[in-house]
């Protein structure tokens, strides 16, 4: 590993406390793994042997739902952690992951960081802390799919994506209703009113933010329409 993804190892939130010896002796325990796009990490269900942090590039974790559709669950990109949640569970993956763009990630053992973290405390309860917001992450997630009207529920998911991935989305309405929760009918119709009031543009299955602005007040709620 060089420098530069040393750092990124260091500014990763569950490694931050750690002096030079310490990350050296966390180096000693890393793979390197470089992907394509679209190339897959792990598939759902996999055993969690493995946990990974992104150095560079852009990930998906997804899952299928009983009815054979794949909805994507979030974004990661460089110094954050993937699959941890199942590492730490002992439970196989619960969703799969997949590259977006060429990228570089760093593996870590489940049997040598567990024995990494006797060794360090403090990174237990950082990792605990990350594990905690993803809770929180996974039931705001819920609440919203169960409690909110559509236009603030696309709002949100808009806004999320936009914070990982800036304000050109690759994805198609299609894309936007799965990950809602809600119909491709619906979700047409609120984009369509959106680009309307110039709050979207969109272009050859991508979504482009027109005026954050405006979106952040639907998503606040209550909705405009």
């Amino acid at each position: 590993m060089n420098k530069d993804d040393i750092n990124i190892l260091k500014q990763s939130p569950i490694f931050s406390a750690l002096n030079e010896n310490e990350v050296q002796d966390l180096v000693s325990l890393v793979k390197e793994r470089r992907l394509v796009p679209d190339e897959v990490i792990f598939w759902e269900e996999d055993p969690s042997d493995w946990f990974y942090i992104v150095l560079k590039g852009k990930v998906k974790v997804t899952k299928m739902t009983s009815a054979g559709k794949e909805i994507i669950l979030s974004f990661f990109g460089s110094g954050e952690m993937i699959g941890e949640v199942a590492v730490f569970e002992n439970k196989p993956y619960p969703a799969s992951a997949q590259s977006m763009t060429e990228s570089r990630l760093v593996s870590i053992r489940k049997s040598d960081f567990l024995k990494f973290l006797l060794k360090h405390p403090e990174v237990s309860l950082k990792t605990i802390g990350i594990l905690s917001g993803r809770l929180r992450e996974s039931q705001s997630r819920l609440r919203d799919l169960a409690g909110e009207k559509v236009e603030q529920r696309l709002a949100r998911l808009v806004l999320m994506l936009s914070y990982k991935l800036g304000s050109t989305l690759p994805f198609t309405r299609q894309d936007l209703s799965d990950m809602a929760g809600t119909t491709t009918e619906t979700a047409i119709r609120v984009l369509s009113q959106w680009k309307e009031r110039s709050i979207i543009r969109s272009v050859r299955g991508k979504i482009i933010i027109a005026d954050e602005s405006k979106l952040k007040l639907i998503a606040e709620g209550p909705p405009l329409v």
